[in-house]
C-alpha cells in the first residue's frame, strides 16, 4: 500500500501537471470508484465538471485537490483521492490507449508546459483492486493545525514531514498510548503517513524493537525515532518511493526504486548492514506482527524485557 513518500511523489506530479487547469469533462468507467461520494456517480460528474484545480495537497497517505468554480475566489471543496492498495493517478494524452484498469477519466483544459508544448489533456485514475476511489468533499478547519482539510481527512494526524509536526506533543501522546511502538507508528490518528515498510526502516535506523512499550519511551528515544522517520522518508522521496511491482507508479507511469536501499524490510536471513559495517554478528529476522510481517535485527534491535504485541 502506498505510504507517505509514494503519495508525495504523486502529489508533486499532479501539482506540476494538473494545478491551474479546469476539469472540462468527467467519465466514470466504474461506479465503485466513486462509491464514497454518497450522492452517486452522476452527482459526482455534475459537481466536478467545470471546477478548476487550485492546488495538490497531502497529509500522511491522504491526497486531495482543492477545487473552485468560476465564480468562487477560493476553494471550499476538494477532490479527495484514496489510492487504496493499487490506485494510480496518471496523466495522458488523448491518443494514448486506456489502461486496462482505468476507472475515472478527467478531461482537462489546455495548458502549455514550461517549454511551450501542450500538457497532456487527461488525468486518469487507474485502480486494479478497486480499494481506492474519489469523492468531492467540503474543506473544513484542521483540528491539528495548518490549512483546511477535507472533512473525511480531518481525523488524520500530522505526518513527520509536516512543518507543524511537534515531536514533544507526539511524545506525550505516545506515552499515553500504552501499546507497542510499531503499532503506534501505524496509528494514523497519532502520526500519519507511515506504513509497514517505513515503520520497519525507521525502527531499524533508530535501533528500536517493534514491540518496545510506548510508555517506556524517553524523550531522547522519541526524538531519535522521529528523526529516523524523517530521514528514511526523505531518502525514499529522493528515490521516487518504494515499488515492488506495477501497482505503484508516479503520474508518468514510472516506478520508484527505494526498495533497492531498504535495510530491514524484506531482508530476512541477510546480514544487518549496520552490524556488518561494525564487524558484529547481526541477522535480519522476519517475525509475525498483526497478520503481517515485521523485520528487525536480532543483534542491534533486541527484544525488550517488557514487550507489547
Amino acid at each position: 500500500m502506498p505510504e507517505l513518500p509514494e503519495v508525495e511523489v504523486v502529489r508533486r506530479g499532479v501539482a506540476n501537471w494538473v494545478v491551474g487547469r479546469t476539469i472540462e469533462h468527467v467519465t466514470v468507467n466504474d461506479e465503485r470508484s466513486v462509491r464514497r461520494h454518497v450522492a452517486g456517480p452522476q452527482d459526482f460528474i455534475d459537481r466536478v465538471t467545470g471546477l478548476t484545480v487550485t492546488d495538490a495537497q497531502r497529509r500522511g497517505k491522504f491526497l486531495w485537490l482543492p477545487v473552485r468554480s468560476a465564480d468562487e475566489t477560493e476553494a471550499t471543496r476538494a477532490l479527495l483521492v484514496h489510492l487504496g492498495m493499487s490506485g494510480q493517478l496518471l496523466v495522458a494524452s488523448n491518443g494514448q490507449p486506456a489502461p486496462r484498469h482505468e476507472r475515472l477519466r478527467f478531461e482537462l483544459s489546455p495548458a502549455p508546459s514550461e517549454t511551450g508544448e501542450s500538457l497532456p489533456e487527461q488525468l486518469r485514475f487507474v485502480d486494479q483492486r478497486i480499494f481506492g476511489g474519489m469523492l468531492l468533499d467540503p474543506l473544513v478547519p484542521s483540528p491539528q493545525g495548518g490549512g483546511p482539510v477535507p472533512e473525511h481527512a480531518a481525523h488524520i494526524a500530522l505526518d513527520p514531514l509536516d512543518p507543524a509536526f511537534d515531536t514533544a506533543v507526539f511524545h506525550a501522546s505516545l506515552r499515553r498510548k500504552k501499546t507497542g511502538i510499531k503499532r503506534a507508528l501505524l496509528d494514523q490518528g497519532l502520526i500519519s503517513g507511515i506504513g509497514n515498510i517505513y515503520a520497519d526502516e525507521a525502527l531499524w535506523a533508530a535501533q528500536l524493537h517493534w514491540a518496545a512499550p510506548t510508555e517506556t519511551m524517553t524523550a531522547a528515544k522519541t526524538q531519535r525515532l522521529i528523526e529516523a522517520c524523517q530521514a528514511v522518508m526523505r531518502r525514499a522521496l529522493d528515490a521516487g518511493g518504494t515499488s515492488f511491482d506495477s501497482l505503484y507508479v508516479n503520474v508518468n507511469g514510472e516506478s520508484g526504486y527505494f526498495a533497492r536501499s531498504l535495510n530491514a524490510y524484506g531482508r530476512a536471513g541477510q546480514r544487518c548492514p549496520r552490524c556488518e559495517a561494525a564487524g558484529t554478528e547481526g541477522t535480519i529476522l522476519r517475525e509475525r506482527f498483526a497478520n503481517r510481517s515485521s523485520y528487525r535485527c536480532d543483534h542491534c534491535q533486541r527484544r525488550p524485557r517488557r514487550a507489547r504485541p
